[in-house]
């Protein structure tokens, strides 16, 4: 899940040490520096039925077409099986773009490498080269660059209350396609990447005293799962001393090598906020008008031509296959397939605002679910680092000045900043971003009723809406901005489900999940967070007749629903399964198909809310 800390200083020998062991921090303990670990008793969800449609939707191949045949003749065109690949242009492609939008960000001029010796860039998930600091500084602090990655197999154990897979086959897959495109990309620089299998607190000590490294870089990261790894790696290198020799064989210094870390993960850099993080304002309408008033956004760093060399290795080793990691290898055949990679994100970001044009319909397709190109879809390749989000604020700069600056490249950096503003919400409020009652502390009698936390999940509701938001969840890994809020909304408002059951499910399944921006909007979906509209409700008449209208949406992703008359589809009464809850404020009944009628109950949140789940 990765819970947060609160320090945010970067001299890792500071911080108190742990015995981590997948506890869980206690509610109201968490301090300064320090963290009170509560070792609490799991719940019984841990032997929860999961159905393998569910979690290993996964592709074992990183070639794709663009769509497949629709599966039957007699469907409509809007209700077909296709699957899209995202982005839709050929690996051919994908490469030329990349290869003409690197040399705009390699340096013109020899940059001078400062350092001596050999220094470790340890890769998290910040899987690129492009605007990649941690990679830039270990550069120029030495003389020989050795990348690594460790599969850690924590990353795919159990979340922490429900026992749900940490991470899904499709994850794991568009995560080795990243990894597979990072080494790709590292080998035209010169280098490799080495991949270790183990815990980084392990691999990283032995290979600095290996290769005789003094410094190992690494970006840092908020949420205290990935600060205590920082922590216990540390400590490991502190362990580790290594000895200098002059020719003759006499040792002249010893020393003991160190861990940096970089911020590199959004779009204002902490260092410029015109506040201390600890400050942050609590609406964030508040937080965007003063960053954007007293801040700005630093330029992506240029890299030199050539990274090497790197030291001498045997054997750089092995991506793992899914069955490897104890996952199932299931191909997507329907809806949106990514393509893990800098290169693939990259020819996204050219498609979406280049190609296709479609930077300046933004704002008014963003609300869209069905099909590749309602939003732009950054965010998979944003949570996994293989995105920078100043390269794309540049691009969109890029965009105002070569064709057109309007309110929709004005949104798409509106909601960069949003997942900024989660990202340091993780530094203000620590690890009450995980607790049931959230940072607000709210008391509240949720259930954790098993039958209807499966329905769900499984899609299985009665009402089309949901279930085809879920379907699509766990057949593709990825689901729109607005389902998420209504799925949300749904989970906790008229199903009473703790909210930290849906946020584990998310953290499960989703391809661009990250734990700031999957906690933060849960809590704030779900009242105990710091939205400033506490009884947030979405209704489902309303949000069907705003954005599915036809019910395309609906029929794409519950195929027995396409024989139904288009006004019936997202209420098809006794001709779709019973509903499993009664909506908490109005009926389905009530509901109507009429384009010019505005339906939906009371407290409903029916206009277009500024929060955004990721970039997407």
């Amino acid at each position: 899940m990765g819970y947060v800390t609160p320090n945010m200083g970067w001299h890792v020998s500071e911080f108190k040490l742990l015995d981590y062991s997948d506890s869980h921090p206690a509610e109201g303990n968490v301090i300064h520096g320090q963290m009170a670990i509560l070792h609490c008793t799991p719940l019984p969800f841990l032997s929860l039925r999961i159905s393998n449609t569910s979690l290993t939707r996964a592709s074992a191949r990183i070639g794709f077409v663009a769509m497949t045949t629709p599966v039957s003749a007699s469907s409509s065109s809007s209700t077909s099986t296709y699957q899209y690949q995202v982005p839709e242009l050929d690996a051919n492609h994908m490469e030329r773009v990349a290869d003409n939008t690197f040399p705009r960000y390699t340096s013109n001029t020899n940059t001078k490498r400062i350092g001596k010796g050999t220094a470790i860039v340890w890769f998290r998930n910040d899987l690129r080269l492009l605007d990649n600091e941690a990679l830039y500084k270990a550069y120029l602090s030495s003389q020989s660059l050795l990348p690594v990655y460790c599969v850690d197999p924590r990353l795919f154990s159990s979340t922490y209350h429900f026992g749900f897979p940490k991470t899904s086959a499709l994850r794991a897959q568009f995560l080795l396609q990243c990894l597979a495109d990072l080494r790709k990309n590292l080998m035209k620089q010169g280098l490799n990447l080495l991949v270790r299998h183990g815990k980084p607190e392990d691999i990283l000590p032995s290979l600095a005293k290996a290769f005789r490294a003094h410094t190992v870089y690494a970006q840092k990261e908020t949420c205290s799962e990935e600060v205590n790894v920082e922590r216990l790696v540390a400590r490991g290198l502190q362990q580790v001393v290594i000895s200098f020799e002059e020719s003759s064989g006499v040792t002249v210094s010893n020393s003991i090598p160190t861990l940096q870390l970089v911020w590199g993960t959004t779009l204002y850099h902490l260092d410029d906020l015109p506040f201390d993080a600890t400050c942050l304002p609590d609406v964030y309408t508040q937080f965007r008008k003063l960053v954007e008033a007293k801040c700005t956004i630093r330029s992506c760093i240029k890299l030199p031509a050539s990274l090497g060399p790197p030291p001498l290795v045997e054997d750089w080793g092995c991506l793992p296959s899914l069955e490897q990691l104890g996952l199932s290898s299931q191909n997507v055949t329907k809806g949106m397939k990514f393509v893990g990679g800098e290169t693939a994100a990259l020819s996204r970001v050219y498609e979406y605002f280049w190609k296709k044009d479609l930077l300046k319909v933004y704002k008014e397709t963003r609300n869209g679910m069905l099909g590749p190109d309602y939003s732009t879809k950054f965010s998979p390749w944003l949570a996994s680092g293989s995105l920078s989000p100043r390269f794309i604020y540049e691009e969109v700069k890029r965009y105002e000045n070569e064709r057109l600056a309007n309110s929709s490249t004005y949104w798409v950096l509106f909601e960069l900043i949003w997942r900024d503003y989660f990202r340091f919400l993780s530094v203000k409020y620590g690890n009450s971003l995980f607790h049931l009652g959230g940072p607000r502390k709210v008391q509240h009698n949720w259930s954790q009723d098993k039958n209807l936390f499966e329905a769900w999940r499984d899609g299985c509701t009665g009402y089309p809406l949901i279930d085809a938001n879920m379907k699509e969840l766990s057949t593709t890994g990825f689901m729109s901005n607005r389902g998420r809020q209504i799925v949300c909304s749904f989970l906790v408002r008229d199903m009473g489900i703790d909210w930290r059951m849906g946020a584990e499910w998310f953290e499960t399944c989703l391809l661009d999940y990250d734990p700031c921006s999957n906690y933060g909007n849960w809590t704030y979906g779900s009242g105990v967070g710091n939205d400033p509209r506490e009884d947030r409700y979405f209704s489902i008449p309303k949000q069907a007749q705003t954005y599915d209208p036809e019910g395309e949406y609906v029929a794409y992703w519950l195929p027995q629903l396409r024989k139904i008359p288009k006004e019936k589809r997202n209420f098809p009464g006794n001709l779709y399964i019973p509903q499993i809850v009664p909506l908490k404020f109005g009926t389905a009944s009530g509901y109507k198909y009429n384009k010019d009628k505005s339906l939906g109950a009371g407290r409903t949140n029916d206009r277009g809310s500024e929060r955004r789940w990721n970039r997407r």
